[in-house]
This record gives C-alpha cells, structure tokens and sequence, in this order.
C-alpha cells in the first residue's frame, strides 16, 4: 500500500476514534463524516429503546413507564429500564446518530400506529427476551410472568423490516450499517432458577440458538458486528440480595451466578472464534461485559463510582431492593445522584455505569478485536 494512503487511513481511523470518545449530543452534527450510517440492535431490556411498555417485561420490573424512570436525561420515563440512556444510546450518539427508534414504532411497519422513522436504524431488542425459543420454557412449565418475546422474535421482525425496503436498501443496509448485538441470554438461565433444567442445557440450547442468529444475519450479509457478552450477573443487586451470604467470591458477588456467567462467555467467544474462521469477510467484535463490569468493582472511585451493590430506585434494606416493591412502584424511591451508582433499579444499571460501559467497549479497552479495528476495516472498505 502506497505511503500517502495508508497515512490516510491511519488519520481517518485516529480522527473517528477521536470523535467517538468526544462526542455526546443527542442530536447528529452536521457535516461530520458517520463512521456508520446506520444502527441495528437486538438483545434485551439492556438495549431495549422503547419495544416494552409498563406491564410487559421481566417479572416485577413492570413500571417502565412510571418516573423515575428516565429522571436523568430524557427527564420523563421512555421505556428504557434506566434513570437515562443506555450504552446503545451512546453508541449512536459516538457515532453521530439520532437515538434508535424501537421497531414497533416504526411507520414503515405499523402504519398509523408508528411514528419513528428507519432513516439511521432500528432498535429490535425487547425487554425480558430470551434467546432460546419461547415453547422451551412453555413445556418446561416455567412461563410464569414471563415475557413470550426471544431472539426469534426479533429476528422475526427484522425480516419483516427487509421486506419494506427495496434490493438497493438491502444492499446499502447491509454495507454500511453497524449490528450491534447487546446482551442477551440471562434470562434464560434466570427462568429456570429453581426448576430441574440445569445450566448445562441453558447454555447448550442457547449457543445453538444463537449461533444460528448471527449465522442468519451473517449469510444476509453482515459485515460489521459487534456482540456483547454476559456482565457479571452475580454483582446485580438482584443476585446479592437473593443469594446465601456465604456465597460470594473475592469481590464480594455471588459466585455461583458469576461462575454460570462465566462459562457462558467461554462458550460465546468460542462461538465467534468459529465465526470468524467461517466468515472472514466479516468482522465480528467480541465486547467484553463480564471484564468491564468487574473492572468497575475492582475500582469504581476511578469512575466516579461510589456505590456498588445497592440500587439507586427502590426500597429496603441492605440493597434498597424489594422484589415487590421495585422502582416505580408507590413505595420506592430514586437516589439524589444516580450516577454514583452502578445499579438503577435492582437488575439494570443507572446511565452513569451504561456511560462507562460504552466507553470501555468503544475505546478498545474490552472489544477483542479492538473497536478500532473495525473501524479500520470499514474505512477501507473491507
């Protein structure tokens, strides 16, 4: 490669890298080149925008659409199980993207009942969503206020969005579009708690399941795919304030939650390092959520962090968490300043700790390959 190209590849990399770590307005910048014109996301009510409503969702976190949700940033509740945005959100905005709408917004495939437009992208992700098909759990008797939706679905409704746009949009959907799959899979293994289906199964199932997911969107023709891993589930203030004291690990998490966790994201790299071989022309990054989060833990005061276990919204003692009395209902209240916590409700995290999230995952940090490598390959067209 002549000098002068590779020098300009290397500034268009540096100056992309540079305006996702600066960037922040909702709003896109005109005029500013887009590393991506478009964002398609799918995963569970981490990265669902607004496909969920008050009532529907995970078991007791049905008051989504109740303040405080929202109080951070969008200042009203909008379906986001956060005080704000979500490490999509900050995806997007790194990116010079308008926030994601949520597919059944959509005009394009609701009618009269959407009002978003496609124009950047759209959010498939729905709260409470599984990745093993729904009939699993149905013959299992273990569907008790639990949400129908899974990775199915969303893929589902994904096909039924490739059917409004015409081969040329395909074409460019698929060229220029970044897929970003967030996490996905703890519930499946949370539906079974205390059932006789093992973890064993759960995990087995699901990487069969999600495999054949992002083989579907790969054999489309996905090329630039970033999945996200399983945090460390056993740090939630869910897990701490359920499990035994005596199970904990040097972190002060749950252990056995954390181990489950754990051997799931082995299984997924696995999976990918499989993908990547199969699909070299794609490039398919690994984020590392189970590291990332551990590393706040570790150290939360480096990121502004002062509360580590006990949720921000909600009510009781030791962890401010009820399980039936969780944020939004009329008991629970929401701390002064959310951003000094990790968890918002009990489950999910506060903007603060999605904010570092983002940021772990969009510098390289915890992205194996780094982030930048796929930006690399997109500026050059690969």
């Amino acid at each position: 490669m002549p000098l002068s190209i590779s020098l300009f590849l290397a500034t268009a990399v540096s100056g992309a890298i540079l305006f996702l770590s600066t960037t922040s307005s909702a709003a896109p910048t005109l005029g500013v080149r887009r590393p991506f014109n478009r964002i398609y996301a799918f995963g569970d009510s981490f990265t669902d925008t607004g496909n969920s409503r008050a009532g529907e969702g995970p078991a007791g976190f049905g008051h989504l659409s109740s303040f405080p949700y929202g109080m951070t940033y969008f200042k009203r509740p909008t379906n986001r199980y956060s005080d704000g945005r979500l490490t999509i959100d900050f995806v997007a905005q790194s990116m010079n993207l308008p926030f994601l709408p949520p597919y059944l917004s959509l005009r394009s495939t609701n009618g009269s009942n959407g009002t978003a437009s496609d124009s950047y992208g759209v959010n498939f992700a729905v709260s409470g969503a599984t990745v093993i098909k729904h009939a699993f759990f149905a013959e299992n008797n273990l569907t008790l206020d639990m949400t129908p939706q899974s990775l199915e679905t969303e893929l589902g409704w994904f096909e039924k969005y490739l059917e409004t746009l015409g081969t040329s949009q395909k074409v460019s959907l698929f060229k220029d579009s970044l897929f970003w799959i967030g996490e996905i899979g703890v519930n499946d293994y949370a539906y079974t708690v205390g059932s006789t289906v093992s973890s064993d199964t759960i995990r087995e199932l699901s990487m069969s399941t999600y495999t054949r997911f992002l083989e579907t969107l790969l054999n489309k023709g996905a090329r630039h795919m970033v999945v996200q891993g399983h945090p460390a589930t056993g740090c939630l203030t869910l897990a701490m304030s359920l499990a035994a004291e005596d199970d904990r690990d040097y972190l002060g998490c749950v252990q056995s939650v954390n181990n489950q966790s754990y051997t799931h994201n082995l299984a997924l790299q696995y999976k990918l390092k499989q993908l990547r071989i199969k699909y070299p022309n794609a490039t398919i990054v690994y984020a590392d959520y189970w590291n990332a989060y551990r590393a706040v833990i570790k150290n939360p005061s480096k990121y502004g962090i002062s509360e580590k276990f006990k949720a921000c919204c909600g009510i009781g003692e030791p962890y401010n968490f009820q399980v039936f009395e969780t944020c939004g209902s009329a008991t629970a209240t929401a701390c002064k300043d959310p951003s000094r916590y990790i968890n918002w409700d009990g489950v999910h995290l506060t903007e603060g700790m999605y904010k570092v999230m983002s940021d772990m995952f969009l510098d390289g940090s915890f992205t194996r390959p780094k982030f930048s490598y796929l930006l690399n390959k997109k500026l050059k067209g690969l």
